[in-house]
């Protein structure tokens, strides 16, 4: 089955301690929409100005993503400036540019409105209220978010959360939103907010998984060396949609094995600088991995 992703497509321009790389493919539907692709076949749904390079268009196509729904405006793609830290836990945003994206407004194609995997990539929950107002009757929907939109749009958030089955943030956003500092609590608390499933991500430690069929732990694949994080979290949710996408099932039958694929493609991410190493993995090489992990936590 298919996936539609909607989110940002940006341009990133990211500075390390060792390296400076301007103007890269980014954003949040850009990292979700390849990482999903490994899995399923992929529908994106966002808008990029007339200085988007085509090299970027190929990019998507390379990875067989529909691109009917990719809008191209007048103006300038969203741009985002960025510098990390020695320790990469630590960034701090050096510009933001938002050209055409501060009037991007999803509006599907036809046949997009039946698509049964819905990612509603880190963007205002109005546009993604927007988008499911556009859907019929999709299979499973996940919203994924960021502590600015619990800053200015907690209603819309809120009043979101009961149209969605999952729900994907960080420990801190989940701390921020149930003012609650123990995740496991935190999530039985977004729970009753609406979503059947809460996923917490938590950066280099993974993510947990709260669902009816009670906790699941997934850790993060352990690199040795971390390039840039930009995009790791979309890559994450990506991977784990696509996966559920392609597998016959239930949800609850499939979902830990997706977290799984979902960390590995994000540790892909991470050994790249934006969507470099990532467009250069093979679903082979994820699925070694995946063994790999596998062997990791097993006892």
């Amino acid at each position: 089955m298919s996936v539609l992703v909607v989110g940002s497509t940006a341009l990133d321009s990211i500075k390390t301690p060792k390296s400076e790389n301007p103007r890269l493919l980014g954003g949040s539907a850009s990292h979700a929409a390849v990482a999903a692709s490994f899995f399923s076949p992929v529908k994106l749904v966002g808008v990029v100005g007339e200085d988007f390079p085509k090299r970027y268009v190929q990019l998507y196509r390379k990875h067989g993503i529909d691109l009917e729904g990719l809008q191209v405006t007048r103006g300038k793609t969203f741009h985002w400036a960025g510098e990390y830290e020695v320790n990469m836990n630590n960034r701090r945003t050096l510009a933001t540019e938002l050209g055409v994206f501060e009037t991007f407004t999803p509006t599907l194609p036809g046949q997009h409105h039946d698509t049964p995997y819905v990612l509603l990539a880190n963007i205002a929950p109005a546009l993604q209220h927007h988008v499911l107002d556009q859907m019929r009757r999709p299979k499973f929907i996940v919203a994924d978010t960021m502590d600015l939109w619990l800053n200015i749009a907690l209603p819309d958030l809120l009043k979101l959360l009961r149209r969605v089955d999952a729900f994907v943030l960080n420990d801190s956003e989940a701390r921020q939103l149930t003012k609650e500092d123990n995740v496991v609590v935190a999530a039985r608390k977004i729970h009753r907010l609406g979503p059947k499933y809460v996923i917490v991500k938590k950066g280099e430690h993974g993510a947990i998984l709260s669902s009816p069929s009670g906790l699941f732990v997934a850790p993060a694949y352990p690199l040795r060396k971390v390039v840039d994080p930009t995009g790791a979290g979309d890559s994450f949710v990506g991977g784990l949609v696509g996966y559920l996408a392609s597998r016959k099932g239930s949800i609850d039958a499939n979902l830990r094995r997706g977290m799984i694929c979902g960390s590995v493609v994000a540790s892909f991410c991470c050994e790249g600088f934006g969507l470099r190493k990532t467009t250069q993995v093979t679903r082979s090489m994820i699925d070694a991995r995946v063994k790999e992990l596998e062997g990791l936590v097993k006892f």
